[in-house]
């Protein structure tokens, strides 16, 4: 978990792969039905577009029936979920009915200036999802994407008149679950300035990799 731009989906995928566990991204599920132009893509995409979090039900339901899949009998890794405390305490629940729990949180800090400049400069394939940066992350290839030759682009939500609002909105409801998590002793700070690289160095040795 971390604020919008800490570089969760980057750092998720790296080490989802190093684990052998499915990475379970609540933005890719969203952005997956909106591609598809599904009806419930049409609601998912007035909160995201505007830079609100999609209602908590919503949300829980889908990610939950995701979760029930085969390739989460061993583990998973979660990037985007939970975002509330209602989100993280349904998760709770429902993991405790199948004998499971979250065993760790990583919880990328980074400064709201430094927030700024990389939403800036980020960009996503429109095809699988991968995400870059004009700066510290490019594309072999100006404009397409490394892994499937998709289309960058540049998210209406990482503009900067919506990221203010997506910072206050952390905030308001993301921010508190940093306690929570703390007070169970699950929590891993990692200072997420730098490279993704960087960022690497220091999660892996938090989870013994």
């Amino acid at each position: 978990m971390g604020p919008p731009g800490a570089g969760k989906g980057t750092q998720a995928k790296d080490l989802s792969a190093r684990l052998g566990v499915p990475h379970i991204s609540s933005g890719d599920i969203f952005r997956g039905e909106m591609a598809v132009g599904t009806e419930l893509g049409e609601q998912l995409k007035k909160f995201v577009n505007a830079g609100q979090l999609v209602p908590d039900d919503l949300t829980t339901r889908i990610v939950v029936k995701r979760l029930g899949q085969a390739d989460c009998s061993k583990g998973f890794l979660l990037d985007g979920f939970p975002r509330t405390l209602e989100q993280a305490r349904s998760l709770d629940a429902e993991m405790l009915q199948d004998g499971g729990k979250i065993d760790t949180v990583l919880y990328l800090d980074v400064t709201p200036d430094l927030i700024a400049q990389r939403m800036a400069g980020r960009r996503m394939c429109k095809k699988c999802g991968a995400s870059y940066h004009t700066v510290t992350l490019k594309p072999k290839t100006e404009g397409a994407c490394d892994r499937c030759g998709g289309e960058l682009y540049h998210r209406d939500d990482d503009r900067p008149e919506t990221v203010k609002d997506r910072l206050r909105v952390y905030a308001e409801k993301t921010a508190p679950l940093i306690g929570y998590y703390d007070q169970q002793g699950l929590l891993r700070r990692v200072a997420a300035d730098g490279t993704p690289a960087e960022v690497q160095a220091r999660t892996f040795p938090l989870l013994g990799l």
